[in-house]
């Protein structure tokens, strides 16, 4: 604008002072302030909600240290659901909750303690993990609540406390007196440091470097076959060999039985060649071949001596790899075990807990397993059963907690049978029927694992957890159930905490009439083992869904967590939800991926590209990480890193600004006097405001289909486009220049208004702080409570606007054209600004013509020049509308920039046109 000053102080510049500037790290904690004061949640819980109840069941995340990008992410998008269904109408508590038990807490607090559980009495430890727990419950709260995370904080769900613990020894008490628990001898994945048996959900694949080995297998006598005759195996677990009590092959493969100089040898016929060349041996003779069926029942001697094996039929020996003969030991593998039972062969289990051989294994007693390995290669060497030894590298099952290899080892356990009362087959069809995957792979993705699934081993050689109340027979040593025992555990952990099992007397528990059912005896102690931590979690909907009324019982309406969590907390919770209630506890399920760096790693400390929130909150604010998650497409791994950061904080600026841009031009508007009424708008605001509504419709199909990285989309190119590029560069000059009260100038504050009302409303689902920083700068109308802050406001309705005005798209279409046309000229210097010149739209179509020449108060703010003239002509080439450009007409006004012949025609103020002269006139 003009720097006269005679002029420039009627211009209605916008506020410069502002309030509303970045600074969000700053700024955040101020808002949280006043949430706290104000009782968000609770205001939020009292809102009318005419559509019934949308619960967002929350998975719990371990209390044991700070949370972690992954955690920002999950709870982020649950936040964003729910702020949007509350939003719409619907009641959606949201209750927080904590995993407390198990081996990730007492992992770290060993750690911690810099002690070993055998130097501490189990009591005393579970105090102390009590209160590492609780510690960090209430350090992971307020960094949840950082986020900008709204939910019933004070009173969350936590799987220590007594009516949770009650909850659960409940629920293992339905599956006990409906025959899914049993004791059996299996084998389990193992973790020797940690001494515990480990579900399948807390296992992790990585590289790992083992033996590669053929060991031949000296027949006994058997018809057919010279005395210098072996099976040859292959394996990358020589500890195994000493538990070996079978070699297992294919019934329908082909074997050779071949002339060697290593002795005569019986190899799958499709492995030979590979086999004999690895193991250096070029010549041989064939001798037969066979099925595998034929050597059924063949007899041979261990390597060692220690037992005589023979040969079974199973089906999952392959074609892939080693011989087509699998080294058979049921104590170490789940195959085995069932080859096992199906054979009745023994289950040798020389491995202790600490992963040490026991004095069954003879000169190998007291080896660590893997130590052992070097030994038992340097024995088979020395006998000549070694056939080609190397290494191999390959993905082995590690323990996710301690990150050591894990072993297969059988032991005694209590399990839930998987097959019990069909099972399997219900969950599979309520995996099918009842649920709907978010995406929809996750279906494929968790019925392949239920459907191959072992049966689900419940308990674990703990400290930290819920008892598993089990009676332990002191004459025959059988352990077994008493659901009268069970239930005086839950009324006493109901009262004083699970801890009530160590601190009782047993004849707390037991009737004068409980007895051994096996031997008969009365004369009972307590088991020792702990229930896995999954069972925990995995009964929230009894513990949490059932018993809290806002929630409303089962099932609850949606689950999200990571896509890791379909073999972890999802299927956790389906199969006792399944047992107890015969149906899932969720209608859907939403997984997303992992947090990766900006090149797609994954994330670890050895790497340095771990990136914590609490960093990226100290530098950028809560809401950058908020807008990262929703401009996340969660469905693949997300990336993470300072450069999308920053480009993610040029982003935000700029929807940032657009608020802040139009808030600067409300501060003399007051909404409940100063509004036009919609259907007295010009036409291009009119527009404006079917962009807006375009834009609720297309914001809320993208939150319905939980595509938030569509509705970040949108908003972000409604800002950066049709506000900023588009409608408020058209208007600015009516909203400086107009006269201050004029209906020109209100009628575009009305429409700026609006679009940010309805702007503030979609984007606080999201931007939680920027939404509440722009609805109390914004003018208010009239003393509504819900105006007390943006997150009780309701989602914004249509009706708004003119939906004729959305023929304004054609014009606007031509403003590309038109400015192409004005940059030439400016480069040629005829002109400066845009306006310095005067376009002449041109059309040879009658309705075309008819429709601009309505639009002729308009265009000139469109195209944002002094003069636009119209003409029908004939003439014009193929496309509806051409577009030529000249040097305005008349002279500049010195308080509008525009060019006008009025301009000079008023002798007291000659360089004002006859436009900013009423404005003059109207201000004065």
């Amino acid at each position: 604008m003009s720097d006269n000053k005679e002029y420039k102080s009627t211009l209605n510049l916008p506020k410069t002072d502002f309030p509303m500037k970045a600074d969000l790290p700053k700024r955040e904690p101020e808002l949280l302030k006043k949430w706290a004061e104000q009782g968000i949640y609770k205001l939020i819980r009292g809102k009318p909600a005419d559509k019934g109840k949308y619960v967002l069941h929350d998975g719990p995340p371990y209390a044991n240290g700070d949370i972690h990008i992954g955690h920002a992410l999950n709870k982020t998008l649950k936040d964003i659901i729910i702020k949007y269904k509350t939003m719409r109408g619907f009641s959606s508590p949201y209750v927080p909750g904590w995993d407390c038990h198990g081996l990730p807490i007492e992992h770290a607090l060993l750690k911690e303690l810099k002690i070993h559980k055998s130097q501490i009495s189990q009591l005393d430890f579970r105090k102390k993990a009590h209160e590492y727990a609780m510690n960090f419950v209430i350090r992971q709260r307020e960094q949840f609540k950082r986020l900008g995370i709204f939910g019933d904080w004070d009173d969350p769900y936590l799987t220590l406390s007594h009516d949770y613990e009650e909850a659960i020894i409940t629920s293992f008490n339905q599956l006990v007196k409906k025959g899914y628990i049993f004791r059996g001898l299996k084998p389990v994945n193992w973790c020797y440091k940690c001494e515990t048996a480990l579900a399948e959900a807390e296992v992790e694949y990585e590289d790992h470097t083992s033996p590669s080995i053929y060991v031949k297998f000296r027949l006994d006598d058997a018809k057919g076959f010279d005395k210098d005759s072996y099976l040859v195996i292959w394996t990358t677990t020589p500890w195994t060999l000493i538990a070996n009590v079978a070699v297992a092959v294919h019934a329908d493969f082909t074997y050779i039985y071949a002339k060697t100089a290593k002795g005569n040898l019986i190899i799958a016929k499709s492995l030979l060649e590979t086999a004999l060349s690895q193991m250096g041996i070029k010549d041989y003779a064939l001798i037969r071949e066979f099925s595998g069926k034929e050597l059924e029942g063949l007899v041979y001697s261990h390597p060692f001596g220690l037992r005589k094996g023979r040969v079974v039929l199973a089906g999952y020996v392959s074609k892939e790899d080693g011989t087509g003969l699998v080294h058979t030991a049921p104590g170490h593998g789940n195959e085995d075990y069932f080859t096992g039972v199906r054979y009745k062969l023994d289950i040798i289990m020389p491995v202790d807990a600490k992963g040490n051989f026991d004095a069954t294994a003879g000169e190998f007693q007291g080896l660590n397993i893997l130590a052992a390995n070097k030994l038992i290669l340097e024995k088979l060497d020395s006998l000549g059963a070694l056939l080609f030894n190397s290494q191999i590298q390959h993905s082995y099952p590690h323990c996710w907690r301690c990150k050591t290899p894990i072993i297969f080892r059988a032991t005694k356990q209590w399990f839930l049978s998987i097959d019990k009362n069909n099972l399997r087959q219900t969950l599979l069809a309520a995996i099918d029927k009842d649920v709907e995957w978010i995406p929809a792979l996750g279906k494929e993705r968790i019925s392949a694992m239920v459907s191959l699934r072992p049966d689900w081993c419940l308990s674990r050689q703990r400290y930290w957890g819920v008892p598993i109340p089990a009676l332990v027979c002191n004459a025959c040593h059988e352990q077994f159930f008493d659901s009268g025992v069970i239930d005086k555990f839950a009324q006493f952990s109901e009262q004083q905490g699970s801890d009530s099992w160590f601190e009782r007397d047993i004849k707390d528990f037991v009737t004068a009439d409980t007895a051994c059912p096996y031997c008969k005896a009365k004369d009972f102690s307590k088991g020792s083992d702990i229930l896995d931590v999954w069972f925990d979690s995995g009964v929230s909907s009894q513990a949490v869904l059932k018993k809290r009324k806002e929630l409303g019982g089962v099932p609850a309406e949606l689950y999200l967590e990571g896509s890791d969590q379909h073999r972890g907390w999802f299927q956790s919770s389906l199969i006792p939800g399944v047992c107890i209630d015969a149906k899932p506890p969720f209608k859907s399920v939403l997984t997303h991926g992992f947090v990766v760096d900006g090149a797609g790693r994954k994330m670890s400390k050895s790497l340095g590209n771990v990136i914590s929130p609490q960093d990226i909150i100290k530098d950028y604010g809560a809401d950058i990480l908020r807008m990262w998650v929703a401009s996340s497409d969660y469905n693949e791994d997300i990336r993470i890193s300072k450069e999308i950061l920053t480009r993610l904080s040029e982003a935000y600026r700029k929807i940032r600004n657009t608020a802040r841009f139009i808030l600067s031009n409300l501060y003399d508007f007051n909404p409940g006097t100063d509004r036009i009424a919609i259907e007295d708008l010009p036409k291009l605001d009119k527009w404006v405001l079917v962009k807006a509504e375009a834009l609720i419709t297309e914001v809320q199909a993208a939150y319905d289909s939980f595509s938030f990285h569509r509705a970040y989309k949108a908003l972000y190119e409604f800002c950066n486009e049709t506000l900023s590029m588009y409608y408020l560069d058209m208007v600015k000059g009516r909203l400086y220049t107009a006269a201050a009260a004029s209906a020109r100038r209100r009628s575009a504050q009305t429409a700026i208004y609006e679009v940010l009302n309805i702007l503030l409303r979609l984007i606080s689902p999201i931007l939680v702080f920027t939404a509440e920083e722009i609805l109390q700068n914004m003018p208010k109308a009239e003393n509504d409570p819900s105006l007390s802050s943006a997150h009780l406001l309701s989602w914004p309705g249509g009706g708004l606007a003119d939906l004729s005005a959305g023929e304004l798209d054609s014009v606007i279409q031509l403003i590309p054209i038109a400015a192409k046309i004005l940059e030439e000229m400016r480069a040629r210097s005829e002109i400066g600004s845009s306006f310095d010149a005067k376009i002449k739209l041109l059309t040879n179509n009658q309705d075309r013509y008819t429709f601009l020449t309505s639009l002729q108060s308009d265009l000139c703010e469109i195209f944002k020049v002094s003069q636009v003239e119209i003409k029908f002509d004939p003439a014009t080439g193929p496309a509806e509308v051409e577009i030529e450009a000249s040097k305005a007409e008349g002279d500049k006004c010195a308080r509008c920039w525009n060019y006008s012949h009025s301009v000079g025609k008023n002798k007291a103020h000659p360089s004002v046109c006859a436009s900013c002269l009423e404005a003059i006139g109207e201000a004065k």
